[in-house]
């Protein structure tokens, strides 16, 4: 049985349920007017934002991943060693020691083929040939410099040389390998180009031998020897002849003219010495009864005409003899006159007489069968000659093209070995990098002309880390709108473990010395007028122009300068 108090909760209850219900009922159940009030839009109201103070840095970002830089494939420009050729094909190529991961330096060896090493120097020029015994070009220049740098001297002069040879000899040596000498099969076809050349030599002997004694050559050539010793004698005595100015008999004839001028000369010395004597002291004529203070008296002048006689007959001796003495001289030199000419024409007799001999034996030795037998055997050693001489050019210590690769930057990291040990090697054999990393990365086309080499970066790593970097390079190949671009780190510390990471570059293209006023971009409007302005808020939903001229933008920002101040309200858009 109920109390009055608990029938009159019961009431209240049964009251306020109603009322509830009522009142939902109400608020779902609205007239049409009711509708329309709720569906008019609020008033217009300003969207603003305020002005600030800051520096602004404009950047553009890059997504890319952080690798090692400069990837180059490497190959072989021909075969390792010098076995090019075995059993009728080609000596297959087989890696004995494959490439391994690490820093190649200048001179390393980056793989062994067929137990051969396979060399890495620092150079432009690609290994694209062997280079032989007496090789010139670029990559010969190229090899003899890094010989050098490598402590092995050789002359930088273009040509495989033997000093280069000897340089190259040492370097394989040091490192604990022989270069290559020439192969098996080089040194037998030289051997039986050898023994071709000395038996077309011994074959043209014998047929020149055959040739010179037949009948119809044998006395022609008895007559070409006679003719060529009269011809020897003949040049001999010409040459004798004129060597020597007298003949015996002309020497004698004139020492003996010259003897006739000495005694002509002494018999007028002494004539004219008695004439001399007898002019200077009068004869004396003898006193009857002499006086004895003055003695005996001088008498007449003596006679002197035979003394001048004798003295004249002196004079034209003397005269005749040198006289005769010219005589013999130019007698002397008519005769050996004429014996030249005589001798000279001799000479010329005998020279006529070598060519006729000559003649008579060539026209006969080419009428003989036996002469096309000698032109056969010398043709066929001039021929056996020609490729020895060709073989032996290039005989000797080589470099085959598959030894040496020139790569252009040393020390590089090898980052990926494209074959492993006993593989064929017929294509790529490694994958080489430089030893720094750097961010491979791209942007669209229009980011890219905000770009350029020797800006500042930040690359941000997923670990959060934080490195300053550079772009370094900008361009190339443009795929699906996106323009390659590269950026280098300034410092490797810490990056080796984040290779292949993807990471956040933000390249910086400007900004702020100092502090600058900065509104939205969405704030600044460009009149008709071409000048840009903003619409501060003065009021509640009330804005007045400024005038303002832009700088810098970055981020949805741009630095402005007008009749603003930190703190107004620029409109960003009006409802």
């Amino acid at each position: 049985m109920r109390t009055p108090r608990g029938k009159l909760l019961l009431v209240l209850a049964v009251i306020l349920a109603v009322a509830g219900t009522g009142w939902g009922v109400g608020t779902l159940l609205r007239s049409p007017a009711d509708e329309a009030a709720a569906r008019k839009p609020p008033e217009p109201s300003l969207v603003t934002a305020a002005v600030e103070r800051r520096k602004l840095v404009a950047t553009v970002v890059v997504s890319g991943t952080l690798e090692y830089g400069s990837p180059h494939p490497v190959s072989l420009a021909g075969v390792v060693g010098g076995e090019g050729v075995a059993g009728g094909g080609e000596t297959a190529q087989r890696a004995t020691r494959a490439p391994r991961r690490g820093t190649l330096a200048e001179g390393s060896v980056l793989m062994e083929v067929n137990g051969r090493p396979v060399f890495v120097f620092s150079g432009t020029v690609p290994m694209h040939r062997g280079i032989v015994p007496g090789a010139e070009g670029a990559d010969v220049k190229q090899l003899q410099k890094a010989l050098r740098r490598l402590g092995h001297p050789a002359p930088v002069t273009g040509v495989f040389d033997r000093a280069t040879i000897a340089a190259v000899s040492r370097f394989y040596a040091r490192r604990g390998y022989e270069a290559q000498r020439p192969t098996l099969e080089l040194r037998r076809q030289r051997d039986d180009l050898r023994r071709a050349v000395r038996t077309a030599q011994e074959v043209l002997a014998t047929e020149r031998k055959a040739l010179d004694q037949g009948k119809d050559v044998l006395p022609l050539k008895v007559r070409l020897a006679g003719a060529r010793q009269d011809l020897k004698e003949a040049e001999q005595a010409l040459r004798s002849a004129r060597a020597q100015e007298f003949t015996t008999e002309d020497e004698a004839k004139a020492e003996a003219a010259q003897s006739a001028v000495r005694a002509a000369e002494e018999k007028l010395l002494a004539a004219r010495q008695e004439l001399a004597q007898a002019t200077a002291t009068p004869a004396p004529v003898p006193s009857a009864t002499p006086s004895p203070a003055t003695g005996a008296t001088a008498g007449p002048p003596a006679d002197t005409r035979l003394l001048e006689l004798r003295v004249a007959n002196a004079e034209g001796d003397l005269a005749a003899a040198r006289s005769a003495v010219q005589r013999v001289r130019e007698e002397a030199g008519i005769a050996r006159a004429k014996r030249l000419a005589e001798l000279g024409k001799n000479v010329r007799v005998a020279r006529e007489a070598v060519v006729t001999a000559e003649q008579a034996l060539r026209q006969a030795r080419q009428l003989s069968p036996v002469e096309l037998k000698v032109a056969n055997a010398r043709s066929d050693l001039a021929a056996a000659r020609a490729l020895l001489a060709e073989l032996s050019r290039t005989y000797g210590t080589t470099v085959p093209p598959g030894e040496v690769v020139f790569l252009p930057r040393l020390p590089a990291r090898l980052h990926k070995p494209a074959v492993k040990a006993g593989d064929l090697v017929d294509a790529a054999i490694a994958t080489v990098t430089s030893s720094s990393f750097v961010v491979a990365g791209s942007v669209d086309v229009a980011e890219a002309g905000r770009l350029k080499t020797g800006l500042e970066a930040s690359i941000e790593t997923e670990a959060g880390k934080t490195v300053r970097g550079t772009v370094t390079s900008l361009g190339g190949r443009v795929s699906q709108g996106a323009v390659p671009v590269t950026i280098t780190p300034v410092s490797m510390k810490g990056l080796k473990r984040l290779s292949g990471a993807p990471v956040t570059v933000r390249v910086t293209i400007g900004a702020t010395d100092q502090e600058v006023l900065v509104v939205p971009a969405a704030a600044v409007v460009t009149a008709a007028d071409g000048k840009a302005r903003v619409q501060v808020e003065v009021a509640p939903d009330r804005a007045e122009e400024v005038e303002v001229r832009t700088g810098l933008s970055a981020d949805g920002a741009v630095e402005v300068t007008g009749d603003l101040e930190p703190g107004d309200q620029v409109v960003i858009n009006s409802a």
